[in-house]
């Protein structure tokens, strides 16, 4: 193929969960003679899953990038998962795409994953079309699919090509375009036959009738003097269905349905011609920010200053960092010095590659539209490769925020930093994990979508990277304070040969509002002398990192030194220190301690279904529901309460499964309330003996 003739186009396969994707992307790889073998996810030989990860788990879990190529064409195929715990890859891929085709199973219909590809790429504006797969399972039903997605989506919905079903069996494709119809043998090859007559099915004429003109008349809401011909009642040639089609994928007012088996092979000849005549190619204009941070927009030339965005990257523990980039204008050389326009870096790109799944084929350039996989590059995800003549920027897509943390400590003792260096470069690659620590608990916390995406991590940190870490419910940030006022003496006296300690305090303790120790002096007559007052607040500082009851540090409290006395010889700063000390462990006793508990602000947006579900499970965890508004999203409801943040560890698990993946949530924390006193023994137990 000549790359400077060639027509590319970027397609995202997305969808559901198990609806297909990694089976037609085997499929149309193998109708096109790309692979010799048609790969099975079962057997764990596909070109799209490839890692030890998802050989494992059957499934996809990254974005995969293999090309097929005719004389004049060449289409870059992105495999994306449809579990919601990768969504940062799916997002990833449905970006870097011209186009997303939705798979959706002609068993199972329309599901959450459905929903949420579609919604992605109605966010990114990119055109949508919808492959109905699975037709040889003997329970799909293509037309009751159909009906779901034009109820689902809207009248934008358009079959392309559809089944002829008789005897619950399918026995030809009609493509609505051509107007024409085709068996397919054992081996998959397309045989043109008779259109369907009523002999066929007893409604199958009334049925194509119908699909005819649903089609001709979405074809004539795209252009003004198509619709004039359509209301006229003259046909449409097959160009003006083709223009109108591709016209109207463009600008989002069609949405084509087509139909495989791709098991089979039947109907994947079509659909490679649908994405040869209807689908968008890279040849258009996208938006930039440019140097003033203005909208701005670039074409997809190759005479145009280079512009280029990094949509992925891939932590290899032997080749190193693999980033993948589309290239939107000019031309990517191997060799040639680009900007990094997010941080002003200048480099220089190295090695060039095509990827084929993990085959890696190298090259030396790459045209405006095309992907290509650059190793060694400094540029994270997101960040934009430009020519100095021409800085802008792309603006970054919205990922799924982390919902789900668990506590992470090494199996073995000294491997801290080797987990570090790990985990920076898994979070180079995931924009949907974190990694830090909590301030308050000390410990490493690892966030995500989901229990199997942590999962995931742990089992690339110990197959990529030799580490092995253990797993926690992260520790409760629970903190201690008084109820009351008191007042107490601090003694210190230790004589022993030579000068001896003597420092003694009174102090009163007081509850206020504060996060720290307020420490004030009222001291009359040098009782106490000013050069000790530091020394006494010090201990005190000291003292309120660890509390009487748990050992949790005290809020909330105000020291006021209010007397005491000294010796001229004995008295010193660390004798003070100690004598304040004594006060606040005798003070803390009698001042009736009590244990907090963090309270977190709770946004939650559910099906209107679920709405009396999940504010009783909310009212199981002690939550306090504040309210209830309309969400954004056609058929959601978003919940406002306020919740402890002890009963929040499953919630992101239970939330997935009651809501079948619709739900999501934001917690964040709010304030301290008192523990409720049936709890205390049991914190206090627990925090003694993880000491």
């Amino acid at each position: 193929m000549s790359e400077a003739k060639a027509t590319i186009k970027n397609i995202a396969l997305a969808g559901h969960a198990g609806s297909g994707k990694t089976t037609l992307f085997e499929a149309l790889l193998y109708q096109k003679k790309i692979t010799e073998r048609f790969g099975k996810v079962a057997d764990g030989n596909t070109v799209s899953d490839y890692t030890a990860e998802e050989i494992k788990r059957k499934s996809s879990v990254y974005t995969t990038v293999a090309s097929i190529e005719n004389e004049n064409l060449k289409v870059n195929l992105l495999d994306t998962p449809g579990m919601f715990d990768f969504a940062g890859e799916m997002t990833e891929g449905i970006y870097a795409s011209d186009c997303v085709m939705i798979t959706v199973s002609g068993k199972s219909g329309v599901r959450v994953g459905t929903h949420k590809a579609y919604n992605t790429a109605v966010k990114l504006q990119k055109p949508r079309m919808f492959v109905v797969t699975k037709l040889d399972d003997e329970n799909a039903n293509f037309y009751n699919v159909l009906t779901e997605l034009k109820s689902e989506f809207g009248p934008t919905v358009c079959p392309v090509v559809v089944p002829v079903i008789a005897d619950r069996k399918i026995v030809s494709y009609v493509n609505l375009i051509e107007m024409k119809a085709y068996r397919y043998d054992e081996n998959g090859v397309a045989v043109e036959t008779e259109m369907p007559t009523a002999e066929v099915s007893e409604k199958m004429s009334y049925r194509i009738d119908g699909l005819v003109e649903a089609f001709s008349e979405a074809v004539a809401e795209t252009d003004e003097e198509l619709f004039e011909k359509f209301f006229s009642g003259e046909p449409f040639t097959q160009k003006e269905r083709i223009d109108g089609i591709h016209k109207g994928i463009r600008e989002g007012i069609i949405t084509p349905v087509t139909c495989v088996s791709s098991l089979t092979l039947a109907g994947v000849d079509m659909l490679c011609k649908e994405m040869d005549l209807l689908i968008p190619s890279a040849e258009t204009t996208q938006t930039v920010l440019n140097s003033d941070d203005e909208l701005e927009e670039i074409s997809c030339t190759e005479q145009d200053p280079l512009c280029a965005v990094v949509f992925k990257t891939m932590a290899d523990p032997f080749v190193g960092k693999l980033s993948f980039i589309k290239v939107c204008s000019g031309k990517l050389i191997s060799g040639m010095d680009v900007v990094n326009s997010n941080d002003g870096t200048t480099e220089k790109i190295g090695k060039l590659y095509y990827l084929c799944g993990k085959k890696q084929i190298e090259i030396s350039e790459a045209l405006c539209g095309d992907i290509v996989a650059a190793t060694k590059l400094n540029a994270s995800t997101n960040d934009t490769l430009c020519s100095s003549s021409r800085l802008v920027k792309f603006v970054s897509p919205d990922y799924p925020n982390p919902c789900y943390s668990m506590a992470v400590k090494p199996a073995s003792r000294g491997e801290e930093a080797k987990i570090s260096s790990a985990m920076q470069k898994l979070l180079e690659e995931d924009k949907t994990i974190t990694y830090k620590q909590d301030e308050l608990t000390k410990e490493q916390i690892l966030s995500g979508l989901g229990e199997q995406h942590i999962n995931a991590v742990v089992s690339r940190l110990q197959s990529d990277f030799g580490v092995n870490v253990l797993l926690n419910v992260p520790k409760i940030a629970y903190r201690e304070t008084i109820r009351k006022k008191v007042k107490v003496q601090g003694r210190y006296k230790k004589q022993s040969g030579g000068h001896g300690q003597y420092g003694d305090v009174w102090i009163e303790f007081e509850p206020c509002l504060s996060d720290t120790l307020v420490f004030e002096e009222k001291i009359f007559g040098g009782a106490v002398p000013k050069n000790f007052f530091p020394a006494v607040e010090k201990g005190l500082q000291d003292s309120v990192k660890k509390g009487v009851l748990a050992g949790f540090p005290v809020v909330g409290l105000k020291a006021i030194l209010v007397d005491g006395s000294y010796h001229p010889v004995d008295s010193s700063e660390m004798s003070f220190k100690t004598a304040a000390s004594l006060a606040y462990k005798e003070g803390m006793k009698i001042a009736e301690p009590a244990l907090l508990e963090p309270i977190g602000n709770l946004l939650v947006s559910v099906p209107d279904d679920n709405t009396g579900d999940i504010m009783g499970e909310l009212n199981k965890r002690r939550g306090r529901v504040l309210g209830m508004n309309p969400s954004s999203e056609k058929g959601m409801t978003e919940v406002v309460a306020e919740v402890p943040m002890r009963e929040m560890s499953d919630f992101a698990l239970l939330l997935r499964q009651m809501t079948q993946g619709q739900g999501v949530f934001s917690l964040t924390p709010l304030r301290y309330e008192q523990l409720p006193s049936n709890l205390v023994a049991e914190v206090i137990v627990s925090a003694n003996s993880e000491e």
